[in-house]
Parts: structure tokens; C-alpha cells; sequence
């Protein structure tokens, strides 16, 4: 039996989300229907709209943000010559729930994937460069994920960077605090032994 086609055009919307396979975007459809009142609906249609309306990157960083320049960017406190440099947005509200960077970001939107067809020049890294010219900039840190491409990526960069006077560091890969060395896979247990430094 067909679902009604008004539900069946949801599931295939909730199908858009990543890592949502049919049967949950069932799933959540059918939550929609049977436990959405009218003003959960309207509230949960206005925030999606609002969110693509209101929600842009910030003009010097890249980040997310309601407001341009964002808030990190804006803040005074932090220190304007230390640039991290990450892959998404997410990284960014990673670092900063951590609480303990308080430096600027710098979002690339990607990484280098010749396999996928991204290069250099489909991230964002034309304003790093200007904002390394134009900032008094002392140290970049590579914070990409540890795959081929943030790896690939992290090299493209220190090249990049590699005449100009400015330090360009790698953050560091390893063993997760809390867990044990037996259930590490052998490529965290090498990151975690290049990695060390003095106890």
C-alpha cells in the first residue's frame, strides 16, 4: 500500500538528511503527523525557514552566524593572532565547547578531494590568505580531521605557508582521554606515539 503522496513527499524529504535511511524517515513522518499539533507545526516550518533566511557565513571567518562579523570574531578577549583552522562548522562548536581555545577560527567549508573533485580553489581559504596579510597573524593551527583529505589539506596549506613568517602547527592526534589502549585501532595508537611530547 502507497503512502498518501503529502506523506510520502516528507519521507523523501527526511531521506535528505544525512546517515536517514528510509525506514526512519518513515518513522519520523508518521511522528510528525500523529504527535504534531498545528502550532508544533507551524513553530517547526517557521524554524526552518527562518534558519535558511537568517544563517549565513561570517564575512571574516567563515563560521555560522546571525550576525557579520560573528560573535567570535567580534570578541575583543580573544587572542586575534592565533587562526585555527577547521573543516566545517561543527568543529568550530566542538573546540569551543571544550571551552579551553580562545583564539579565532577559520572555516574552510571542505577539504581538498581530488577523488571528489574539490580542490584548493572550492574552499575557503582565498580570505585566509588576505586575512594572514592583513592581520597581524603569528600562528595557524591545522586542525583538519586525521583523514586523506584533512590530511591532504593540512600539507596544502603549510606549503602555502611555509616562506611567509608565521608559525604552522598541527594539532595533535592520539589516544582518547579516558579510554583503553587495547580497544585503539593501530593508526590512533601511531598518531598517538608521533604525537608525544615530554612528561
Amino acid at each position: 500500500m502507497n503512502y498518501p503522496k503529502a506523506l510520502e513527499d516528507l519521507i523523501v524529504h527526511f531521506m535528505k538528511y544525512p546517515g536517514i535511511g528510509r525506514k526512519t524517515a518513515e518513522r519520523y513522518s508518521l511522528f510528525t503527523i500523529n504527535n504534531f499539533d498545528q502550532d508544533n507545526l507551524n513553530d517547526f516550518s517557521e524554524a526552518l525557514a527562518t534558519v535558511k533566511n537568517k544563517v549565513f557565513r561570517c564575512s571574516s571567518c567563515g563560521h555560522l552566524t546571525d550576525v557579520d562579523p560573528c560573535h567570535i570574531c567580534s570578541n575583543d578577549i580573544r587572542d586575534k593572532s592565533l587562526i585555527m583552522v577547521v573543516e566545517s562548522p561543527k568543529d568550530v562548536f566542538s573546540f569551543e565547547r571544550s571551552g579551553n581555545y580562545k583564539g579565532m577560527y577559520h572555516v574552510l567549508h571542505g577539504a581538498i578531494s581530488p577523488m571528489n573533485g574539490i580542490g584548493p580553489d572550492d574552499l575557503n581559504l582565498a580570505s585566509l590568505w588576505d586575512r594572514i596579510q592583513n592581520e597581524a597573524v603569528k600562528e595557524i593551527i591545522l586542525a583538519t580531521s586525521g583523514t586523506q583529505e584533512g590530511e591532504t589539506t593540512a600539507m596544502y596549506i603549510q606549503r602555502v605557508l611555509k616562506n611567509m613568517d608565521i608559525l604552522v602547527t598541527r594539532i595533535g592526534y592520539g589516544v582518547p582521554v579516558g579510554s583503553n589502549l587495547e580497544y585503539a585501532d593501530d593508526q590512533t595508537l601511531t598518531k598517538a606515539v608521533e604525537n608525544r611530547k615530554a612528561y
